[in-house]
């Protein structure tokens, strides 16, 4: 599988596994952890959590099967992200959902998360969704402290705006490796607001969640997602895919951004299909026929 290089010395899989849904999936950690090892041995090496994944669960239920095979650490990239807080019997001092971005707050998550996950360091550290109180000098003052005690490797954001991710980046003084936002056939707004242009500008690569628009692809009876399906569906035809989620996964790989789409599924069939997009190659007027479908007219 084709890596893609997010730092000097850091790489991804172009296909990134993502937990968000792992305390769903029910797996065993034996079975959780032979997922793991199909996954890599599929070329998929990079896995992203959040803190608050599964109610504060999900962390701790990967870091129980990675404890199983701990060499597995060095073969794998482990992404989180902290900064949300939710009401949780899990967080009893939470008394509303909120966004904590403080140095405090940061520091003492990944910590958490290196506790949790059974590991020494994070590869990348994201901050999960802009916090209109955000001190950015405090925010930066916590990567950089992570940083120099080798806690972090790296550090990125998640649904972050071009401004968001320049006011922080002012403040910190490495690299912002990617920015985690929703894109895929049914969310393409970031490909005209100035997200993708600035990530390509500043040669940043972006990780895409939800991917598959949470599998409206396949179930919605929306107008829109009526379209996607059916333009899906002639390209799947005419590039010999085997299905319509291959298809949307090729769609985001073809982009010269570079993005990497996040696969939350515990099925490695599911998983399958992302790694099968690799594959396919779209033409210029297929992606375009995608695009417009799903905008419900033609570009400009």
């Amino acid at each position: 599988m084709k890596r893609i290089q997010i730092a000097e010395d850091l790489s991804f899989s172009q296909i990134i596994h993502g937990h968000w849904r792992l305390a769903e999936w029910n797996l065993t950690s034996e079975e959780l952890l032979n997922l793991m090892e199909q996954c890599i041995e599929a070329g998929i090496t990079t896995f992203d959590h959040a803190d608050i994944y599964g109610n504060y669960m999900c962390e701790e239920i990967f870091g129980q099967a990675l404890a199983l095979k701990p060499s597995l650490r060095k073969e794998i990239q482990i992404v989180t992200k902290c900064g949300i807080k939710l009401v949780s019997e899990n967080r009893p001092h939470h008394k509303i959902k909120s966004y904590d971005t403080s140095k405090e707050h940061i520091i003492s998550s990944a910590e958490n998360s290196l506790q949790k996950m059974n590991t020494d360091y994070l590869d990348v550290l994201l901050i999960h969704r802009p916090d209109p109180f955000m001190d950015p000098y405090e925010t930066a003052e916590a990567f950089h402290q992570l940083k120099e005690e080798g806690k972090v490797r790296h550090f990125g954001v998640s649904n972050f705006t071009p401004p968001q991710m320049e006011m922080l980046q002012r403040e910190f003084n490495g690299p912002l490796v990617t920015n985690q936002i929703e894109l895929s056939v049914l969310h393409e707004q970031p490909f005209f607001d100035g997200t993708i242009n600035y990530l390509q500008k500043e040669y940043i690569k972006p990780m895409a969640w939800s991917p598959l628009a949470g599998g409206k692809l396949f179930k919605g009876q929306d107008e829109k997602s009526l379209k996607a399906r059916n333009v899906l569906e002639k390209v799947a035809k005419e590039t010999g895919a085997e299905s319509i989620d291959e298809v949307a996964y090729a769609w985001l790989l073809a982009h010269p951004a570079q993005v990497m789409p996040i696969v939350g599924s515990g099925q490695m069939n599911r998983i399958q299909s992302a790694i099968n997009a690799a594959n396919i190659t779209l033409t210029r007027e297929q992606w375009f026929d995608i695009l417009q479908e799903s905008m419900g007219k033609e570009v400009d």
